[in-house]
């Protein structure tokens, strides 16, 4: 059986036009009559029966397109990912997000990744918490979408994509809640909660402020919903980026602007060794959909700024 016979056959049987069919297929009427004619004494029973208004398929035709479509369709498949393997995209790509704002955009990311490359499975997952870089190591992630900075020699980073102001969570009653910004020498003497596990130094909350006074360590926590907990329990203040204020707004907890700390910067991050054509392609549509936010936002950021 030829393959164009078959796809014909598929798409008369769906379509149940010739019109349609041909023009489908790119090919003349006369031409799909004559593949499914074809077709047709291959197997030594018509499979359509047609009138001059109407085509439906015979019962043996619906029980052969029934047999047959699944294989066809997994066929296609699999030279879509052959073909892909064959440029570098293909197999499955493993992302994973640190918080919520990483995981609005990875998903737009992946949603457009998918669309223009049905071949390649993607998975996408929030990673770990207390150990941002195990799984990557691990190869439970391919890529992150996370908080710079990476310092790892096994892992390779890429730009920063995306950055936003640094606030701190403190206790609705606290002292500094009154305050409608600070500075970071406003944090001396304020527990600040730190990550428990394994977390390079580079990514802890500073020691002192820029005057040298002491900022004192607040308990350990394991997750941020555990961290917000702490923070209206009084038992210590969270530094984290300003999306937290939105997407987590809690009763007895203020946020605060911080005036001369460093952004928060965001990027990707992969295995040193593993800069693959997929983690290129998803790392374009991550700058594609972090483009396209900031566009939308920026008529609200305007008139907020000018209120």
């Amino acid at each position: 059986m030829e393959r164009d016979e078959l796809e014909c056959f598929l798409i008369l049987a769906e379509e149940l036009h010739f019109g349609r069919t041909a023009a489908r297929m790119r090919l003349s009427r006369a031409r799909v009559s004559q593949l499914v004619q074809r077709l047709e004494r291959r197997i030594g029973a018509p499979l359509f029966e047609r009138t001059s208004r109407t085509v439906r398929l015979t019962e043996l035709g619906a029980r052969f397109r029934d047999d047959v479509e699944p294989h066809h369709r997994a066929i296609e498949r699999a030279l879509a990912r052959t073909a892909a393997n064959a440029r570098g995209i293909g197999g499955t790509l493993r992302v994973g997000f640190a918080d919520s704002l990483t995981g609005e955009i990875a998903i737009r990311a992946v949603d457009d990744l998918r669309a223009a490359h049905p071949e390649l499975a993607v998975e996408i997952c929030e990673m770990s918490f207390t150990d941002p870089f195990a799984q990557l190591r691990e190869r439970y992630y391919d890529v992150q979408f996370m908080e710079l900075p990476v310092r790892e020699d096994d892992l390779a980073k890429g730009p920063t994509l995306l950055t936003e102001a640094r606030v701190i969570a403190v206790a609705a009653g606290h002292p500094l809640a009154s305050r409608p910004w600070l500075t970071m020498d406003d944090l001396a003497e304020t527990p600040l909660l730190e990550i428990e596990g394994d977390v390079p130094d580079y990514r802890r909350p500073p020691r002192t402020t820029p005057e040298g006074r002491p900022i004192p360590a607040g308990p350990g926590i394991t997750s941020l919903q555990e961290a917000l907990m702490l923070t209206a329990a009084g038992r210590g203040a969270l530094l984290t980026g300003a999306h937290t204020a939105a997407h987590q707004p809690r009763p007895g907890i203020a946020y605060l602007q911080i005036l001369d700390a460093p952004p928060v910067r965001y990027g990707l991050a992969w295995r040193a060794d593993e800069h693959t054509a997929a983690v290129e392609a998803f790392a374009a549509r991550v700058a594609a959909a972090v483009e396209t936010r900031e566009h939308l936002q920026a008529p609200q950021d305007l008139s907020a700024a000018a209120a």
